[in-house]
């Protein structure tokens, strides 16, 4: 894909000998410019390396966002080491269990996380951001990254179990930049607004990397702030954003969204989870397309992409495959089904992860062939668009039918009684399962369960209806807004043994 012995880190070496005077970074009113990020890297691959840090060895990162997560990556990926970014929502036990597993060299912690670090990394050195950010510049770093080597190392959420670590190459994420250029258009002018987290792939390698990689401007978030993202976007003019359904939702309830001055943008771009067309349509009837990027932790994660002059006219699609993947949908056996019909989704491209980590069996059950199992179910129509109709694992079988909780959940986003909702499967002594609504009451709104049933009369075909409604405060989400639809089921366990 490019020269032998070349890095990522070289990437942006090019655009400060290109443009050493343009915006890289903004962060909290800091600027950092391509020189700059060049230098920065350059001196936090020595600091890593008078650390002992050599070729496969493991840096952990926790924190919020930070331009530190993103010179640390691309330090890493001079010297040949493995970036490893942390969940800073996770509890101490549950980076304890992903330290072991990944046995990092040493961890840097932001200053507000640094005791948790201490704790969780237990033998393993602990140092704080400000220790590796005012390293002095050092000339002595041996640049050994070769673009076979592993160097993103990016646990799974765990929704299913014990969290697996996807081991991803330099040149995974390289191919996965070239995938992300072809879904934004993207050039060296744009300006990317990223506030969904770093330690996520989505966040990381959806728009922020391959806008470094491709000589654009970045301003980082710490965190999502709905009003705050209102006011950058008419004071920093980006062209860019990226979204997941909460996110979309929370800056189109906000008060300020329907004068706030969106002209700069040329469209935002969705992912994470299936995107209910009424999350996007605010921002259509503001004249803002919203794309689509499908693709998992384990594809870099750009798989399938919906560009923005598709966007409209492909309501429930996610796209198709990306520039540098290719797509089947396949029945149990592995065999390709007929468009139009539902099976799984299998992905293969460079992007696609090298392993996973210490984990051989998860490895050769997920990959066949060089073609990952993603575990969601879709379907393809004749023109080779693809839909995803769920998660494998979701699906409800119902007196013999399979029933997509995706498709329900849609019918529900469009309801004013929900401020959100779900759909889960729980079993039935006559139907083997049944599909249950898990939802939250909208703010004014009566918990009328009842109501809420009738949303599907005359929309959805009736073996298809839920039957009955549980209601709760608020459903449980991971960091990128994704149900935990096993926190789900534990929460409707709950409530039947309480009645």
């Amino acid at each position: 894909m490019w020269s032998n012995g070349s890095d990522l880190a070289s990437w942006v070496d090019k655009w400060a000998d290109h443009q050493p005077d343009a915006l890289a970074v903004e962060f909290e009113g800091d600027k950092t410019s391509y020189q700059q990020l060049s230098t920065r890297i350059a001196s936090i691959a020595g600091w890593l390396h008078l650390h002992e840090v050599e070729p496969g060895d493991r840096v952990a990162w926790l924190g919020p966002n930070h331009p530190l997560a993103i010179e640390l990556l691309l330090a890493c990926s001079r010297l040949g080491a493995i970036f490893l970014p942390l969940n800073s929502r996770l509890l101490i036990a549950e980076h304890r269990w992903i330290l072991q597993d990944a046995g990092p060299r040493l961890v840097v912690a932001h200053k507000d996380f640094a005791e948790h670090a201490a704790e969780a990394a237990e033998e393993t050195p602990v140092f704080s951001l400000a220790e590796v950010s005012q390293s002095e510049p050092i000339e002595v770093t041996p640049r050994s990254g070769q673009p076979d080597d592993p160097v993103l190392l990016a646990y799974t959420s765990g929704t299913t179990g014990t969290p697996k670590g996807a081991l991803l190459s330099q040149s995974a994420l390289a191919a996965n930049a070239v995938n992300g250029a072809h879904a934004h258009d993207l050039t060296s002018n744009d300006r990317f607004l990223t506030f969904l987290p770093l330690f996520h792939v989505g966040g990381l390698n959806i728009q922020t990397l391959p806008a470094l990689m491709g000589g654009a401007s970045v301003l980082l978030h710490s965190s999502f702030d709905p009003g705050q993202w209102l006011k950058d976007v008419e004071r920093w003019q980006p062209t860019w954003s990226l979204f997941v359904p909460a996110t979309l939702n929370a800056v189109t309830n906000h008060p300020a969204f329907a004068e706030a001055d969106l002209s700069s943008l040329k469209g935002l771009m969705a992912g994470s989870s299936t995107i209910p067309e009424a999350a996007t349509r605010p921002f259509f009837e503001r004249g803002i397309s919203v794309g689509q990027v499908y693709g998992a932790t384990e594809t870099s994660p750009t798989a399938v992409v919906l560009r923005i002059d598709q966007a409209a006219q492909r309501p429930g699609s996610c796209g198709k495959a990306a520039t540098l993947c290719d797509v089947r949908i396949v029945n149990d056996e592995g065999v390709d089904v007929a468009a139009g019909e539902s099976g799984e989704l299998w992905v293969r491209g460079p992007n696609v992860l090298t392993s996973y980590w210490g984990n051989p069996d998860a490895t050769s059950e997920s990959i066949t062939d060089g073609w990952f199992h993603t575990g969601d179910i879709g379907h393809m129509d004749t023109e080779g668009w693809l839909y995803i109709d769920d998660r494998k694992k979701d699906v409800v079988i119902s007196g013999g039918e399979n029933i997509y909780p995706a498709e329900l959940e849609n019918v529900l986003a469009e309801s004013d009684l929900l401020s959100e909702a779900t759909v889960v499967g729980v079993s039935d002594s006559r139907w083997g399962e049944i599909p249950v609504v898990v939802a939250v009451a909208a703010e004014g709104s009566e918990q009328n369960s009842e109501a809420v049933l009738q949303l599907f009369d005359g929309q959805i075909a009736r073996f298809k209806h839920p039957k009955r409604v549980i209601w709760t405060e608020q459903l449980p989400r991971n960091v990128m807004g994704k149900v935990l639809k096993h926190e789900v089921r534990v929460l409707i366990a709950e409530n039947e043994t309480a009645t």
